[in-house]
């Protein structure tokens, strides 16, 4: 078996996945609230989609700097601000799919609705892997994985429902 590098301690890959899953459902509502703008267009939407997981991510740091340093009442170590970076990372990444999928309207090859209404049924479809993998991690049957899936893909589809309906 090849080596895949240092497995994260349980805490950290918890605490980064968290952060993956809340930027998932962040970029849902985002992405069907473009696609439902009235002027929206594919450079506007690129910016909407990245000043989003920028906010989020300086967000992140801003009050994992705060929290610690009112919990522990010193500076923030260049170890711990690693960490920070490390599990805040996936806010970033949350926005890789729904600009590539808007560049390919900006490119012409979808309208700007179809790539964000992709981009946003995608997320849905990723927390219903996330959830199907949490039920099998957590040692149940297939079945019960499913409704795990089923479950998370039905708040992505809420938020996403929600989103729409204000539109």
């Amino acid at each position: 078996m090849a080596h895949q590098g240092p497995v994260p301690e349980p805490q950290l890959a918890a605490a980064r996945l968290k952060e993956r899953l809340y930027a998932t459902i962040t970029m849902i509502s985002v992405v069907i609230g473009l696609a439902y703008a009235a002027h929206a267009d594919a450079p506007g939407a690129a910016a909407a989609v990245g000043a989003t997981s920028v906010g989020l991510w300086l967000a992140s740091l801003v009050a994992d700097e705060q929290a610690h340093r009112v919990v522990s009442g010193g500076r923030t170590s260049a170890r711990e601000l690693r960490r920070m970076l490390y599990v805040s990372s996936p806010l970033l990444l949350s926005a890789a799919g729904p600009l590539l999928l808007v560049g390919a309207a900006g490119l012409g090859l979808m309208t700007l609705h179809a790539a964000l209404l992709t981009a946003a049924w995608v997320n849905v479809a990723g927390l219903f892997a996330w959830g199907c993998f949490g039920g099998l991690r957590m040692g149940g049957s297939a079945a019960a994985a499913l409704l795990g899936g089923a479950l998370d893909a039905a708040i992505g589809t809420a938020v996403a429902l929600v989103k729409a309906l204000a539109h």
